[in-house]
């Protein structure tokens, strides 16, 4: 059986934290990185009594790259997951995890090279109750496990893991049940907007009036129409809504910042 470091982010999650801790129990180590939570979010994992589980606090200073690198090399593993605290791993893919072995095995026998140093994920969001098959998360997949020396997260925000070598792919699906409310929704799209309007502000990016307008408008129509994201019913429309105007707000903000006088 693979031995696994599980890496949780948090910062105020005692709605998510229960589930998300229990869909990985059965893994040998659980590393959670707090962000100074102010609700219940420390007490409620105390409260497990989980000698597997381990929590450490450090702020994020809006900078989620740093914040799982510092998670990753507190882990005691070779190989290590990352998962947020409103993720779950299904049972098929807690199940595929944890019974690989060295060599890992496919589903034909087949033994995978030693070479590989990672895996991506699918990941399928779960939205007020509904599965969502299409629009911007509907293909999406992430890079989440991954041997601990081989690589680094870059990006203060929509961070990815770098890995150095080849990378495979799990079958099974992780689940995401994000902004399950319209206010948390919004409060989100706020957030992660200002960062990455900041992040590409240090990179030297411009963005003009019209790129405001147009970039949000075929966005959408990716997402709902290209992606067939309609297919989603109401979920799938306020989901390409809340993407679009996102990418507005990146844009105005963006805008903002290199107007400043």
């Amino acid at each position: 059986m693979m031995k696994l470091s599980v890496v949780i982010l948090t910062k105020n999650e005692e709605n998510n934290i229960l589930d998300c801790v229990e869909s990985v129990s059965g893994l040998s180590e659980i590393i959670i990185v707090d962000d100074y939570s102010e609700d219940r979010t420390l007490e409620l994992i105390k409260n497990l009594n989980k000698r597997n589980v381990k929590i450490f606090r450090n702020h994020l200073n809006s900078d989620f790259s740093k914040q799982r690198n510092f998670g990753l090399s507190l882990a005691k593993n070779e190989w290590v997951l990352f998962l947020d605290a409103d993720e779950r791993l299904s049972e098929d893919l807690a199940s595929e995890i944890s019974n690989f072995e060295f060599p890992p095995r496919l589903r034909s026998g087949r033994a995978i090279p030693n070479d590989i140093k990672g895996f991506y994920i699918k990941r399928r969001d779960i939205i007020w109750g509904r599965k969502l098959n299409y629009g911007e998360t509907g293909d999406i997949k992430l890079l989440r496990l991954a041997r601990k020396g081989e690589g680094k997260w870059v990006g203060r925000v929509h961070e990815t893991w770098e890995i150095k070598g080849r990378v495979g792919q799990l079958e099974h699906e992780l689940l995401h049940y994000p902004h399950q409310t319209i206010r948390e929704f919004l409060e989100e799209i706020n957030y992660y907007s200002t960062i990455r309007a900041e992040e590409l502000a240090q990179d030297g990016e411009r963005v003009w009036a019209l790129s405001i307008i147009l970039y949000p408008k075929a966005k959408f129509v990716l997402n709902y129409f290209l992606k067939l994201g309609f297919l989603d019913g109401l979920a799938g429309l306020v989901v390409a809504l809340m993407m679009s105007f996102h990418s507005f707000l990146v844009r105005g903000k963006l805008w903002l910042i290199q107007n400043r006088s």
